[in-house]
């Protein structure tokens, strides 16, 4: 028998019991779907996140401080980091602390429970379209505004619809009772909703300690003159540090190059744990295949014994179940390569817009790639064909005889 007669019997087989096939097929369709969705949805947030990292710019530093270190007396102001941006043109080029704070915050009778509270320097004004802060109208904080402890502010796109109406610019705002100028609002970026990245108000970080009843500063950013710098910036920085605390334990400092290898690692783990659990539906599948065989097997023996007593060789009667546990498995890939190409194209806008809701600036772009198609149909080819070999075997070693007499 020719392998074009092994294809044609192989999908005849598949045509006569549709609903036991489709039963067969559906560890492999749902694992195949799943590698494709997983790769497709990874792949589109590794895009999303370089994306933003290449708007954040790959000169940014960021310095956390843990502790004091021995003996509780060490530690750095914010001065101590300007002065060391000064002494180092070349390699820094400006730093601004980056608090985070908590105020009620309110205009007139209205009350806005989920706006974040930054306090920075005037250098944020440089870094802040990196993060999506681009001034609609008005000016960014400036250095007398820090020096001073002015209580003024730059607000984002959905303070300055919700609470002024689209006129925020010269309005007041207060915060835990203490009333701020609005001097800046910020261009919306993504969905203008309550806890999004448009619900923001920048302050002077000076303000900013003194709500959180600190005169210390825990977090810097750190800008190079060219992503060439960043690497010595970041010695020099680390070597300012460790002068301070003799130990590396009591701060963090990360280069944005680092961050996006970082992130990069910890999706691609998160898509080999995905992808391993997803193997696990396709082993499954391998096995309902087998087992399926093993019962076609014994059905048809009356059909094995015929077209042996006919002349029929082993390998012939092997290779017509191999082909067929092959063409069951190929056909599911298929079917959940269609399907997983759906999902993950209704997927990516959801996602979109899930994203822009909590302030990212990028489209989710998911899409599956050629190489997860080609591999999963592969795999799942292979896996019915491995899996199929034992049936195969057992119906090519059956006695024509024996066979001709099975009832």
């Amino acid at each position: 028998m020719g392998l074009e007669q092994n294809f044609r019997m192989a999908f005849k087989s598949l045509m006569s019991s549709k609903v036991r096939a489709l039963l067969t097929m559906l560890g492999i369709i749902i694992g195949v779907a799943a590698v494709i969705v997983i790769t497709g949805l990874g792949s589109g947030m590794q895009r999303m996140m370089n994306e933003q990292f290449d708007k954040l710019g790959a000169n940014l530093i960021q310095v956390q401080v843990f502790g004091r270190g021995d003996g509780g007396s060490r530690t750095v102001s914010t001065d101590d980091m300007y002065e060391l941006v000064e002494q180092n043109p070349d390699y820094l080029s400006g730093v601004t602390p980056y608090i985070s704070t908590r105020a009620v915050v309110r205009h007139g009778t209205d009350e806005f429970k989920r706006t974040s509270i930054y306090g920075v320097s005037e250098d944020y004004a440089h870094m802040a379209s990196g993060f999506g802060d681009t001034l609609q109208e008005g000016r960014f904080l400036q250095y007398l505004d820090v020096s001073r402890k002015q209580n003024v502010c730059v607000v984002g796109a959905y303070l300055n619809q919700e609470a002024f109406g689209g006129n925020g610019l010269g309005q007041t705002i207060t915060l835990s009772g203490t009333h701020y100028t609005v001097v800046g609002v910020l261009e919306p970026s993504g969905d203008v909703i309550e806890g999004s990245g448009n619900d923001v108000i920048y302050i002077p970080y000076t303000n900013a300690c003194g709500m959180n009843g600190t005169s210390e500063t825990d977090f810097f950013m750190f800008t190079c003159p060219g992503e060439d710098t960043a690497a010595v910036g970041k010695q020099l920085i680390s070597d300012f540090l460790y002068s301070v605390y003799l130990s590396e334990d009591y701060y963090y400092i990360m280069t944005s190059a680092e961050m996006i290898t970082m992130m990069n690692m910890m999706i691609n783990v998160m898509m080999t744990v995905l992808i391993a659990i997803a193997a696990i539906s396709l082993l499954v599948g391998g096995i309902g295949i087998m087992n399926i065989m093993l019962v076609s097997v014994s059905e048809r023996t009356r059909e094995i014994g015929i077209r042996k007593s006919l002349g029929a060789k082993r390998r012939d009667i092997r290779w017509q179940f191999v082909i067929e546990a092959g063409t069951t498995s190929a056909v599911g890939g298929l079917i959940g390569i269609v399907l997983g190409a759906i999902v993950t194209t209704v997927a990516s806008p959801i996602l979109t817009n899930m994203m822009t809701g909590m302030g990212g600036t990028g489209a989710f772009n998911a899409a599956p790639t050629a190489g997860a198609v080609t591999i999963a149909f592969g795999v799942s080819v292979g896996i019915g064909v491995l899996f199929g070999y034992l049936p195969a075997n057992k119906a090519a070693k059956l006695n024509p005889i024996d066979a001709l007499r099975y009832e």
